[in-house]
């Protein structure tokens, strides 16, 4: 019976180890720049958290680099796991 026990905790401790450390707070950080006409704003950057695992974090981050064109001003968003 001790046994029994003992391999059940066991269990538990590592189903519980395995589901925490799949899942994390992680932040996304974008660095925006803008160039085409004068009098822009100067670069900035935006953070943003994520709770994922690492994978599905670093592909949802990455998503948000992009580079748009408006009205003859380019914006270069690029966005990388931190």
């Amino acid at each position: 019976m001790k046994l029994r026990l003992s391999l059940m905790v066991a269990l538990a401790f590592i189903v519980m180890t395995g589901m925490s450390s799949c899942v994390k707070k992680y932040t996304c950080h974008c660095d925006i720049s803008y160039t085409g006409l004068p009098g822009l704003p100067d670069s900035t950057s935006q953070e943003y958290s994520i709770t994922d695992s690492k994978a599905n974090a670093k592909s949802e981050c990455s998503a948000q680099s992009a580079t748009y064109n408006n009205n003859g001003i380019k914006t270069v968003e690029n966005c990388y796991l931190y």
